[in-house]
């Protein structure tokens, strides 16, 4: 009986030891894991805070380098207004020194001009001389009025009438061009000549014409046809040279031009 107690109180305590070593056990193992949580906590709180500290060191940085970046924009932007209004006062000195240069140039061209007399051109009148020999037998008559024995009547004449033998050469009676060749049916066998400053000289009534062209460059004494009695208005005249001399359209009196 005292055997069976002793073993009953032998299991009681190995039970009672067995329980307690699985408690130590548990307890063991649950502080272990809260002292780990703690300690992951206490880690990421760490992180954390350093992570914090890290981004607002940057932030201050960055601030700080914004601030020296727009200080540095503004004194650029200043520093380039400061060259600007240089250039434009530059540029504006410039164009007054010119002004003013163009105004004593000005100046002095208005007393040159003053000063100066202008030239007097002379216009370039051509000399003529008398394209045959002879006498004249009819003189102009622009303003008043002259008897045609072909016609029976009285009637304006705008040139003069040179009298010469039939075939007596005729001649240029200034250098220029020859303008027309023509029969016309007034005056007869007719050559025109174009000189200078708008002046041209008629020679009508003549026999021939060969001697020239269209076109022709002649000399003042160049011999350019014949007189004849081609002109159906003065038919009964004796043979003779018609001769006018006509400045831009209007009839001259041959006499008062020729040398």
């Amino acid at each position: 009986m005292r055997e069976a107690n002793i073993k009953k109180m032998l299991f009681i305590t190995g039970s009672i030891f067995s329980i307690l070593l699985i408690a130590f056990i548990i307890t063991s193992f649950m502080y272990s894991k809260q002292k780990d949580t703690q300690l992951s906590k206490f880690d990421t709180n760490i992180i954390d805070e350093y992570n914090s500290e890290r981004v607002s060191t940057e932030m201050e940085t960055e601030i700080k380098d914004d601030e020296i970046r727009e200080k540095n924009n503004k004194e650029e932007t200043k520093k380039i207004a400061i060259n600007t209004s240089n250039i434009e006062e530059k540029i504006q000195e410039e164009r007054q020194e010119e002004i003013k240069k163009q105004e004593e140039t000005s100046k002095a061209e208005e007393t040159v001009t003053t000063n100066t007399k202008p030239e007097e051109t002379k216009p370039d009148i051509p000399s003529f001389t008398k394209p045959v020999e002879g006498e004249i037998i009819k003189e102009f008559a622009k303003n008043n009025l002259v008897y045609s024995d072909t016609l029976g009547e009285w009637i304006t004449h705008y040139g003069i009438d040179i009298k010469a033998d039939k075939t007596t050469v005729v001649k240029s009676s200034a250098a220029g061009t020859v303008k027309y060749i023509k029969n016309d049916p007034r005056y007869g066998l007719t050559i025109v000549i174009e000189h200078t400053s708008g002046y041209k000289t008629v020679y009508a009534n003549l026999l021939s014409t060969e001697f020239v062209v269209v076109g022709e460059n002649v000399e003042q004494g160049q011999t350019i046809g014949t007189v004849g009695t081609t002109s159906t208005f003065e038919v009964l005249d004796d043979p003779h040279l018609h001769f006018e001399i006509i400045k831009d359209d209007e009839y001259l009196d041959p006499q008062l031009m020729l040398n």
